[in-house]
């Protein structure tokens, strides 16, 4: 039995952010051949449902770069891998010396997401902070409430020299990991994201494989965070839009995410 993931971003979103009518068809004719397929994103499950255009997915899906794992039948979250206060802190130190505003994340026991910010300095901190208070489900709060635990990842965007010179810092703390590029829907702004090394995309797929029972997994991505997921796959494919490195250990490189080249690509390989 095969489980086919996809990432988002670059992968199976157009350059709308959303999933086109023709890969939503594709996606329909997976369930009705019972092909089992779910997401794997560094997006929060709440920024990501947007982009579905009312599709569902059936099978549990990985969010913020396989920090959590959301079960759709239960509505809950699983497998947290959450920041201690003390991993925070020197997270936060760090952002302190390069002028960058955190957006720190949690989930509460009752599965309940908040954001928790600090002081507002550049026109990229306004534009994130709006966005995230146009999402009802979201709660949003000053960093001086950030509660103890269910700390799962922080964000932040900006500047590309700020944002690399975090990333350089953050490099020596083996027990962090930390993405960060350019937003490829507004060029020049570059964002990022600190979680626990623990979590990845590709070990959140071997949960699911094990506690489901696949055999194979087969996945689509184009990032530096879908690394761990080609690790860990039996087929794993880039868009034409990948970068040079996914490319380089791609099975096979196929169509640009922006011309429906996943859900071409499936039509040909399951002949649906």
């Amino acid at each position: 039995m095969e489980l086919i993931v996809f990432d988002l971003d670059g992968t199976l979103l157009n350059g709308q952010q959303q999933i086109s009518a023709f890969t939503l068809e594709t996606l329909a004719l997976l369930g009705e051949r019972n092909i089992a397929y779910t997401v794997a994103t560094g997006r929060t499950l709440h920024a990501a449902v947007p982009c579905f255009a009312g599709h569902r997915f059936p099978l549990p899906q990985i969010y913020k770069n396989g920090v959590v794992i959301w079960n759709p039948q239960t509505q809950s979250f699983s497998h947290k891998n959450c920041l201690t206060r003390v991993e925070v802190t020197e997270v936060l130190e760090a952002f302190a010396e390069s002028s960058l505003t955190p957006f720190v994340m949690t989930i509460d026991d009752q599965h309940q997401q908040a954001v928790y910010h600090g002081e507002l300095q550049s026109s990229f901190d306004h534009a994130f902070y709006a966005e995230l208070k146009d999402r009802t489900s979201r709660h949003v709060f000053p960093m001086e409430a950030l509660p103890e635990d269910g700390i799962t990842n922080i964000s932040t965007s900006g500047q590309g020299e700020l944002t690399g010179k975090v990333i350089s810092r953050l490099k020596n703390m083996a027990h962090l990991t930390a993405y960060y590029g350019e937003d490829m829907y507004t060029p020049g702004h570059f964002w990022m994201d600190v979680h626990h090394c623990n979590a990845s995309k590709g070990g959140a797929i071997q949960l699911l494989k094990q506690e489901h029972g696949f055999e194979r997994v087969i996945c689509f991505g184009d990032g530096e965070n879908d690394v761990s997921m080609f690790e860990v796959a039996d087929e794993a494919y880039a868009p034409a839009n990948a970068e040079d490195n996914i490319k380089a250990m791609a099975t096979e490189v196929i169509g640009h995410h922006d011309e429906d080249g996943i859900a071409k690509f499936l039509r040909k390989r399951f002949n649906l």
